[in-house]
Order: structure tokens, then sequence, then C-alpha cells
């Protein structure tokens, strides 16, 4: 659509020409419910009219402003009638001869979702009610209102809404209700992409949270938590709230800015693309953080750690905005440091780091070493390059160079740089210099040249220590050896910690000596630990300080293969974990080696996301990184190893709930399918081992991939639980059985249909990749590659990326699959770059699987 993919350059041009002064925006959302307002195969619209007061700084210019909507009913620009016709495009509305001051008006009939972008609007299977609420990072506000959709045209905000009898609506301001229309305070001025309304019968929590502040005043912020009807009875808002008031507490003791926003609603709503939005005061989260079964203390941790992200959020990006896309990181990595760092201090999950180290960095190592890595400050050209730029460079490493810059500069020069970029810039937007400006004058550092080396160039460094020792077997050198690879030759200054370790006598392997030095170049010597003795383990990077890959000497690795599990300290042991799981992605350790690893020391893994991040990387390792010839036995071995742990759990543990779970990914054999049946019906019993409903899907999962589950027994188990959770969970079922029937009818639905929502695209595209239907699949790699671009081109941007990488054959593991990735590449250069790069990505993930291959199919026995 001409003008949808609005670039940088526009929206400089744009921001040098024209300023805001306020928004107001109704809508009416009774069309939501009831028939569609449509003729058939229209899509369902609602009213929406805004009222847009702006200046322009060359009166006489031309401008535009951004809509995406089925139909414009009138605009007006002050004060004269404009023919909808003439300057509506369908992305964009021409805006002439403009004066110093103005005033457009739109009133325009915007379409509901289905694919969790712009106004989405759910109904509830279980119950028939409607449910809506917005999502419109980067870009999707326009299809909610006309605007000027760019982060640096800040403005004020004043919503109202007329919603059907019985609904509730929410906005970022306080609301107030008659005769069904609510209408909103006012906002602070803030960017577009970050206002929001949920509405519907929505069932909602009422808490507070209040302080006095350094100056005495006293500081209340109303609190709200809010989910469907159908999943009250699972709501724990009590630890919701809990977490969220401790967030408070910490940002306030560490920031010396009041929260801005006033109250602090919380929605957890359906069929929700991310994780969750930092809207002020209206924050919006996928409702699969309300847990319908049990879960594991890790997936509460991973709650808390988002409640958190995105509280930092708050001050990180609402209060002070990037100006453009290129600077995004100025709040996702901030926040998502600031996520683990306030969840250590402030709450109970106080191993958060672990979790840090072992499973947000894995995320980050992976996107570092694809071909489309960029800098942590990247060129973000347009809207399309905003949108995959959500990636684990953006967010995770972009969190590890804080975590390494508060080492570098010190953890009270960090707190008080940002204290002072707060109050500089509040509503405001800034650049990489700003940032850095205030963070020299704080810590004495000279952030130019570590932003350069950390923020403006790509690419992981790998650390490896040498040891010398001497005939007294002590240590004459110990130096850490810094490469990188050719394609980012980059080395880094590192601040590391240096840990040796040895086992004491009662088997256990403790750090005996440990040193911090600063690595630079390619080579560095660690004097303090000269005249050590001998160390079984030398760790660099030990308490996870810089960003970078582990990798060990000889004797380090041969000490691990042995002794791996007797490491005392977790965030040690899941470094160790980390750097050996690099190894094998490096195709430097068979995958046969690693999955040998996992079955002998897995088990005595205390920190339960260790454990799980080690089920993730043991099923990728044997489904993507070992030689074919070698993945059943591999799959064989991993089931004996699961079952014979699940059974060695303390009854009713969350470590006998993560095996169990474990076990039934890797399930196979006739005996465990049986097992998996009999947990089902109740033939079969693990004491201590609880099957909710949650648990009796992933059994089903397993046995239907199998073709032990047949759509009469889905059907049944849908009668059983007949929600929206159900629902996703059959249809993932069903395009899991091993028929070519089925997997045809799957393909279908998502690549040649669009009346699937985004939840069900993403779970009937979970059921159709098993990694052992392979054979039944691999028709469809010549079909993927015909079919990608015209998807690209018809459907929304967040269910063409689900398409595009969810459909990659990964399964086809062979070279002959790389030629023909390589070969479309080749012929469609002219394709949107954002599609190339999805394609390029999943290409390098195959070649990367193809070199681990080999590597494995040269080793031994484990």
């Amino acid at each position: 659509m001409p003008g949808e993919n609005l670039s940088r350059d526009e929206a400089q041009e744009r921001a040098a020409l024209l300023s805001v002064d306020g928004y107001e925006v109704f809508l009416d959302l009774r069309s939501a419910v009831g028939e569609s307002n449509g003729d058939e195969g229209a899509p369902r619209t609602f009213r929406s009219v805004t009222t847009l007061r702006f200046r322009c700084a060359e009166p006489g210019a031309a401008s535009f402003a951004d809509l995406i909507a089925p139909s414009v009913t009138a605009v007006s620009l002050n004060g004269k009638d404009l023919d909808p016709s003439e300057v509506f495009d369908g992305a964009r509305i021409t805006l002439e001869d403009l004066r110093e001051e103005n005033e457009l008006v739109v009133d325009a009939q915007c379409a509901y979702s289905r694919t969790g972008e712009g106004m989405h609007r759910f109904v509830d299977p279980e119950d028939g009610e409607v449910y809506l609420y917005t999502q419109y990072e980067p870009a999707d506000s326009r299809r909610v209102f006309a605007n000027f959709e760019q982060p640096d045209l800040k403005a004020p905000f004043r919503f109202s809404a007329q919603a059907p009898e019985g609904w509730t609506v929410w906005s970022n301001g306080v609301g107030e209700v008659a005769d069904q229309v609510w209408k909103f305070a006012e906002t602070k001025p803030i960017s577009t992409y970050i206002t929001a309304v949920v509405a519907g019968p929505y069932h909602y929590v009422e808490d507070a949270y209040e302080r006095v502040l350094d100056d005495g005043t006293r500081l209340e912020i109303p609190l709200g938590a809010m989910c469907r009807k159908g999943l009250a009875k699972h709501f724990d808002a009590d630890d919701i709230f809990l977490v969220t008031k401790q967030g408070l507490d910490f940002f306030h003791d560490n920031f010396d800015y009041p929260y801005p926003f006033g109250k602090y609603d919380q929605a957890f709503v359906p069929e929700y693309n991310l994780g969750a939005m930092e809207n002020p005061g209206c924050v919006t989260f996928r409702e699969e953080f309300i847990f319908r079964g049990r879960v594991t203390q890790a997936s509460y941790e991973r709650r808390a750690n988002v409640i958190l992200h995105e509280m930092a959020h708050m001050w990180f990006g609402d209060l002070v905005t990037m100006q453009w896309w290129d600077d995004l990181w100025l709040k996702e990595s901030f926040a998502d440091f600031m996520g683990s760092f306030s969840m250590v201090e402030a709450t109970r999950f106080s191993s958060g780091w672990i979790t840090f180290a072992n499973n947000r960095k894995a995320w980050a190592y992976r996107a570092d070493q694809l071909p489309s890595t960029h800098p942590v400050t990247a060129d973000i050209r347009d809207l399309e390059d905003a949108k995959l730029n959500f990636d684990g460079i953006t967010y995770a490493k972009g969190a590890s160079v804080l975590k390494q810059l508060v080492a570098y500069a010190g953890r009270d020069a960090f707190l008080e740089g940002a204290r002072r970029y707060f109050k500089r810039h509040a509503y405001g937007n800034t650049r990489l210099g700003d940032l850095l400006s205030v963070l020299e004058e704080t810590s004495g550092r000279d952030m130019t040249a570590w932003s350069r080396a950390w923020l403006q160039t790509a690419g992981v460094n790998s650390l490896t220590p040498q040891v010398t020792l001497n005939a007294e077997g002590r240590v004459t050198e110990l130096a850490v050896v810094q490469e990188a690879a050719e394609s980012h030759p980059e080395l880094r200054p590192h601040r590391v910690a240096v840990g040796l370790y040895r086992r004491e006598a009662g088997g256990d392997l403790v750090r005996y000596a440990r040193a911090e030095v600063d690595v630079e170049g390619p080579r560095t010597t660690v004097a303090e630990l000269a005249g050590a003795e001998a160390p079984e383990l030398v760790l660099v990077n030990d308490d996870d300080l810089t960003y970078c890959k582990i990798r060990f000497d000889e004797t380090s690795l041969a000490t691990l293969r042995a002794h791996l599990g007797d490491i005392t300290d977790p965030l040690a042991r899941a470094l160790c974990w980390s750097a050996l799981w690099n190894l094998t992605r490096d195709a430097l350790m068979p995958a046969r080696d690693f999955i040998g690893l996992v079955l002998r020391f897995a088990g005595q893994e205390s920190d339960i996301g260790v454990l799980q991040m080690l089920h993730a990387w043991a099923n990728a390792a044997r489904t993507h990184y070992a030689a074919p010839g070698w993945r059943e036995e591999g799959g064989r071995l991993l089931a004996e190893g699961a079952l014979r742990e699940l059974r060695l759990a303390e009854p009713g543990s969350q470590h006998q709930l993560t095996w169990a779970r474990f076990f039934t990914s890797v399930a196979s054999s006739a005996a465990d399918l049986q097992l998996l049946r009999g947990l089902l019906d109740g033939t079969a019993k693990i004491d201590g081992l609880e099957v909710d409903q949650e648990l009796r899907w992933t059994f089903l999962g397993a046995l239907a991939s199998q073709g032990a589950a047949d759509e009469q027994a889905l059907a049944a188990e849908l009668a059983r639980d007949d929600t929206a959770s159900g629902k996703r969970h059959q249809v993932r079922c069903l395009a899991a059985r091993p028929s070519a029937a089925v997997k045809a009818q799957a393909w279908a639905t998502v690549v040649e249909s669009d009346k699937l929502s985004n939840a069900l695209v993403e779970a009937t595209i979970a059921g159709f990749q098993q990694p052992s239907q392979a054979e039944l699949t691999a028709p469809y790699t010549a079909r993927y590659f015909e079919a990608i671009e015209r998807v690209w081109a018809e459907r929304s941007i967040q269910i063409g990326m689900d398409v595009v990488r969810g459909l990659f054959p990964h399964s086809q593991d062979s070279p002959e699959t790389l030629a023909a990735a390589d070969s479309w590449l080749g012929s469609h250069e002219q394709a949107p770059p954002a599609l190339r790069r999805l394609v390029l990505e999943s290409r390098d993930d195959l070649a990367r699987s193809l070199r681990a291959q080999r590597c494995d199919g040269a080793s031994g026995p484990v």
C-alpha cells in the first residue's frame, strides 16, 4: 500500500516541519458486538474521529497524516472540508497549504484486527463475550486513529469511547463514564505507539501503591489488574500487585523521579503477539502469564521480570523516548537490564542473574552470529526494519552491554547518570549522545570509545584462558586470549572476572581464587593470579560481568566432562552450560557429547530455569545438530534419561514437573506412549505428579504427533476444556498428526487463507512443524519459496513474519534445502529487505545445523 512503510527520511522531514499540540480521539466501539456492520467479506469496523491540533514551521508547506482504514467518511483541515477520495490513499492523508496553527479532523471507519495489530477483537469461545485491546508498536496506532506516526512527534492525548452496555473501557489516563461514554484525562506528552485502549467485560481487581517522597509529599498510585472473565479463577492478582509494588519501590529509590503517569493498570489480554507493552498507565501483557495449571518457579520469575521490564519503560521509553527507531536500545536494552536488576534486588527472585546469563544471553549470542546482526545502535531505514529489530541484539545483547557498563563505570555512576537523564529530557526525545554525555559526567570515563566498541559495532568476542604451570604445579602465567569473527573483527574492552576452581575433599568443585581484569586487545595477562595453585577449571567471565563467548583450555574442558555437576556455585555452573552450548552450536563439540553431558549432569541441576534451558538445548541438539543417523538413538537415550529422572524427582516438586514435560517432548517408543496414555486416563500414575489440564494437552500433543491421538480424542479433550486456551491446544495437536492430508489442510489454512487469528496461525504452524515428520513436510519446501513473497505482500507484517519464520523447512536439513534458500535469495534481490532478512536468518540457522551435523558425524561415542 503506498506510503504504509514510513521511512526515516520522511519522518525527519516531517519532524522538522511540524510540532503537535494535542489529540482528541473518539472511538465508537458498539459495533464490536452483534452482527458485523460490513458487507459480506468486508472487515468489521468501528467509527474513529480524531481532532489533531498542530503547528507548521513553514506556513504554506505540505505534509501528511497517517491512517490505515477501510474508509474515511470526512476530512476537515482548518475548517475546510476535503474530499476523502482525493486526499486519502489508504495509508496517508495529504495535507496541503498548512498554516502556522492547524486543526485536522478525520472521521473514519477503522477495522478491528484479528492479527494482534491495531484494535484487536477477540470472541471468547467459552461464553461468547467480546474483548478488545490495542497494540501499536512500532506503527499501528494509525489503524485506530489518524495521527503522525513517529516517536518524536509527542503530544498530549485525550481519549473518549462509547462502549456496549456492561463494558468497561480503560486508557492511559483515569476515566469517567456517563451513559456508556468513557472520557479519559489528558495524558502527558507521549508518543503515538504507547497510547492504549482496552475495552470489554474484563474481570478487574484494584489495589493502591502509596509512598512518601523525599520532599515529604505523598504519592498515591491507583493499581489495577484485569483479565478475561474465563480466566478469573486462575488470576493471582495478589502476586502481580506484590511484584508491582516492589518494583515501584525500587525505581523510586533509585531514579529520584516519581512515577509520572498517574494510575497503573495491567491488562492480561488474549491472542497477544508480544510478551507485553509499556503503554503508560495501561500496560498490556499476554494472558499466558495467567497460569491455568501448575508451573515452576521459573514461570513466576519470568512474569516478574516482564512486569518490571515494562515498569522500567515508564522512565526509559515513555518519559524519555528515542527520537527514531535507530536508538530503540535506549528503551529496550535499559528495560531488559533494569528488569533483571530490579528483580534481583527487590523481589523474591534473587537468582535472576542466573536466568539472565543462561537464558537471555543465549538469545543474544544467536542473534549476534546471524548475517543480519547489527550494532546495538542500529541503522533503521523504515518501519519494516524497525519491526524486525525487536530482536536479541536490541534486548538481550543491549542489556548485557549495560551490565558491562555498570562494571566499567560503577553502579553509583550509572544510576546517577540515569537520574540526570530523566530530569534533563523528561517528555522529550533523545539520541545516543544525550545518554553518553550524562554518563561521562557521572563516571569520569570516556564514553565515546566505550560506545564505539560496544554500541556501534556488531559481533561477539570469544575469551579463552591460557595457563602456564611450573614444575611445582603453580601458575606462572595466566592470560586471556580474545578473538573475533572475520566478519566482525572488533576486539572490545572487557571488564571480566577470572575464577580458578578445584575439587575439595568431598568432591565439590569450588572457586579458590578470583581476579578482575580489563581485557583489551588479543591477549591480556592476569598478573594477580600468578603463583596460584594449578586450577582444574579456569572460568573466564566468572560472575558474568561482560558479554562474550566463554571458551575453555583442555584441562578445564576435561574437568567439565567429568565433574560439571559438582560445581557448587549455580551461576558458575550456568555459565559453563552456556559455554558448552555455544561450543555445540559452533560445531566445536559434537551434539551427542552435549547430550551426554545433559544426561549425566542435568539431574543434579538445582536451578529450575537452567534445567528447562538444558532440556530445550538437548532437544535442539538432537533435532538440528546431531548427525541424522544418530538422532533416533539420541532420542531413545534422552527419553530413557528423562523417565529415569522423572521417577527419581521428589514427588510434587517443580523438578518432577519439568522432567515430565521434557519426557513428553522426547517420548516416541510404544512403552513411552503407553505411559502417556495411562497418565491421561488414570491407569498409570507417578507419585506426586498432578496431571492438570495444561499437562493433559502436553501429553496429547506428543501422542498426536506420533499418530496415537486422533481427531475424535482431540475433540473430546476440547469438550473437556472448551476455552480459548483449549482451542489453541486442539488446533496445534490437530496439525501435528502424521498425515499428508493433515499437513495439506494446515498449510492451506495458514498460507492460502487469512481466516485464522494470529493465535491460531501460530498454533497451526507449531503443529505442522514436527521434526519427526520430515518426510511428510518435504513437499512443502518448494511451495514455501514460491509462496513467501505473495504472503509478505498480502498479509499483515506480523502474520508475514510468523509464516516466513515458522514454515521455513528446517526439518529438511540437507544441502539441497540450503541451495534452495540460496537460489531464492539470489533471484529475489529486489524483495523487501525485511523479508530477505527473515529468509537469510533461517538460511543461516540451516547452514549452522549442517556444520554441526558434520562435526557430530565425525565424532566417536559419547
